[in-house]
């Protein structure tokens, strides 16, 4: 059931809206579930009208998947979408990281070395919630620290889609072995301030992640 908090003044269908989606891009809701509005209604405890309103929504960002006579079903996310995530981000990251390397501020950068240190204990710990919260945080410190407002907000819109990426290549832990190596190599051309080195390191990063996806294709998570 959802938490209603009197201080929030948002209409309930947004609430609706915002608790699906994200039960979708965490796996909470697994690609191909079907959405039964009485069930979800009823979960939530509301009406079905917000639940049938979220869902409208949710088809046109692409998370849901409304066929004729059938229903409402979470989205599958294919290998091929997730090397077209992939794509983007590469190229877009890697901007972010040759900028950061001369923008970056001090205070940025050890923030950035503190939580590279947090998401390398959360993969020796095996603790999978950790290492999503610190490799999202790594990745975004390099992104508001390139100061070009553009970029973060082209980044800041593939974000959800990456978040969801995230969630799936993280329930195979083999996918995250090699990462706090990966890390260290974009944290140290950053703080060398070497841009070439910044924006080389952060696309063998996603490089390595698609040799991943594209050798082992998509493995749903089952919840």
């Amino acid at each position: 059931m959802l938490n209603f908090d009197i201080q929030n003044h948002r209409p309930l269908r947004e609430m609706v809206y915002e608790e699906l989606k994200m039960q979708i891009l965490t796996g909470a809701i697994v690609p191909g579930t079907r959405m039964m509005e009485v069930e979800l209604a009823e979960e939530m405890g509301v009406s079905r009208t917000p639940i049938r309103e979220a869902i409208r929504k949710l088809e046109k960002e692409g998370l849901v998947t409304i066929e004729p006579r059938r229903g409402a079903y979470a989205s599958q996310i294919s290998t091929e979408d997730m090397v077209e995530i992939l794509e983007v981000r590469q190229n877009m990251e890697g901007l972010a990281a040759f900028f950061a390397a001369s923008r970056m501020k001090p205070e940025q950068l050890e923030e950035l070395k503190e939580v590279s240190l947090k998401y390398n204990k959360a993969v020796s710990e095996g603790d999978m919630e950790s290492m999503i919260k610190h490799d999202t945080r790594f990745h975004r410190i390099i992104v508001e620290s390139c100061n070009n407002k553009i970029l973060v907000t082209m980044i800041e819109q593939l974000q959800e889609l990456v978040l969801r990426f995230r969630y799936i290549y993280y329930d195979n832990f083999r996918r995250a072995e090699n990462m706090p190596e990966e890390h260290r190599m974009i944290l140290e051309a950053i703080e060398c301030g070497n841009a070439a080195a910044a924006r080389d390191a952060a696309d063998v990063h996603i490089d390595r992640l698609k040799e991943l996806v594209i050798r082992e294709g998509v493995h749903q998570r089952h919840v």
